[in-house]
């Protein structure tokens, strides 16, 4: 059967079937790479639906399974590898009106997956709590888009990435069979259907652990060395004493493309943008001045209210936003730096490439509590060739490389290792291999 005929099945539903709708329904922001742009522009969806209740959700997946119609998950297509474009067609899921929270209690919260973060945090604040992350895109990304395609965010230099165990601690979800199963899965288990784009289960609910909430203030400081502004942010991400949310450290190519805040910044200084609690003002001025920083920009959490912005959605992958905002010609690399001598290794690289690569450095704890270096570089595109080779040199200087110029989980973040149990999962909730078709190359359907 043609995914078009579920609408007569299921005629309850919120079907949408608008041609345009549909493929705008059937991309994300891939285009920030021009060889996924090249790959993934014309892929769409047949038909896309948006349920409201796991009843609903599971109507879809038994009817999906019944008829051997392909199923791609959508929270809000924030994500920038293709993970929610469908590449067989079929029906795009669309998760975001299944958003509820369901309670906040003793620092822990379970919610549906379509609700969006910042939705989340209106809730969680006047409680005391917020995420322990969140992405530069918390304004539109949903939960679950961020547990199935997403990495962290601001946070991550307290609480290490979505996958330090600790963070996430069950998850409910649904198989794709004629009669859908509701399974739900705790502690490391829980982790076997993070990061996998969808592939082999669809997500229901999340229960995961909180962060006390934080009036947090935010500052912009200025550097005129380029080994000045590194150690300051160093120093800011490694010091015990310092309540921070965010250490984001930009080279001097890159403040020019921040386009609404060029008045704070020097013309050819490099820059750290951050977020911290109103503890540690005094502490992050007397870092500043040891490293002959100038904080061009300050503002409380009430200011920051006010403004309606947050120098939150200038880091991350907004920075490469702002700047493709300017020049559509340039790309990104996505690098994880080794975190015995990151310093040591981004200092290399920027005299090796600076003429290419622009510098961007996301501090972090990686999931074993150290402090590292999370790399997401501006680059100059001129060839798909060439972007292969600046990664690796990268790789040639000891720095992983999480590729996002690929769309197969195997090529990407799992390069170096794919769980054998995200295949394993999958074969027993989407034995025909419905779900996301293609972005798993390694799954073979199993004929007995």
């Amino acid at each position: 059967m043609h995914a078009q005929f579920l609408p007569s099945l299921l005629p309850s539903l919120d079907w949408i079937t608008d041609t345009t709708r549909v493929a705008k329904l059937s991309q994300d922001f891939n285009w920030y790479s021009p060889v996924l742009k090249r790959q993934l522009s014309d892929k769409s969806a047949d038909i896309v639906v948006r349920p409201t209740s796991q009843e609903q959700i599971q109507a879809v997946a038994s009817a999906c399974a019944t008829h051997h119609i392909p199923l791609t998950i959508r929270g809000t297509g924030t994500g920038n590898y293709g993970q929610c474009v469908p590449l067989q067609g079929g029906v795009v899921l669309d998760m975001s009106a299944y958003n509820q929270v369901l309670w906040i209690e003793n620092g822990i919260a379970r919610a549906q997956s379509g609700i969006r973060l910042i939705d989340f945090d209106r809730v969680a604040k006047p409680k005391g709590h917020e995420l322990r992350w969140i992405p530069s895109t918390f304004r539109s990304a949903t939960l679950g888009g961020l547990y199935g395609g997403g990495f962290g965010g601001a946070g991550s230099i307290n609480y290490g990435p979505i996958a330090s165990l600790g963070n996430i601690l069950k998850v409910k979800i649904m198989s794709v069979h004629e009669t859908p199963q509701i399974l739900e899965f705790e502690g490391h288990e829980a982790l076997n259907f993070h990061h996998t784009y969808g592939t082999n289960a669809i997500v229901l609910e999340l229960e995961f652990a909180l962060a006390p909430s934080v009036p947090w203030m935010e500052s912009i400081v200025c550097f005129d060395a380029f080994e000045e502004a590194l150690h300051f942010a160093n120093e800011l991400s490694i010091g015990s004493g310092y309540s921070k949310k965010e250490v984001c450290f930009v080279s001097s190519s890159i403040p020019p493309y921040f386009t609404n805040l060029c008045t704070h910044f020097k013309s050819g200084a490099h820059a750290v943008l951050t977020v911290f609690a109103p503890c540690s003002e005094m502490g992050v001025k007397e870092l500043a001045q040891k490293h002959k920083g100038d904080i061009t920009y300050l503002k409380n959490a009430q200011e920051v209210e006010q403004s309606n912005r947050t120098l939150i959605e200038y880091t991350w992958n907004h920075t490469t936003l702002h700047a493709l905002k300017v020049d559509k010609s340039l790309t990104y690399i996505q690098s994880g730096f080794d975190p015995t001598r990151y310093v040591e290794q981004i200092k290399t690289l920027e005299k090796a490439l600076s003429d290419e690569v622009m510098m961007h450095i996301e501090f972090i704890r990686t999931k074993e509590g150290l402090v590292n270096a999370s790399g997401l570089q501006i680059v100059r595109y001129s060839s798909d060739d060439r972007l292969q080779e600046i990664m690796q040199i990268y790789r040639d200087h000891g720095v992983q490389i999480n590729n996002p110029h690929v769309y197969t989980l195997e090529d990407g973040k799992s390069a170096n290792y794919l769980n054998p149990k995200i295949l394993t999962t999958k074969d027993d909730l989407d034995p025909q291999g419905l779900l996301n078709p293609g972005k798993l190359r390694t799954w073979v359907r199993k004929t007995h």
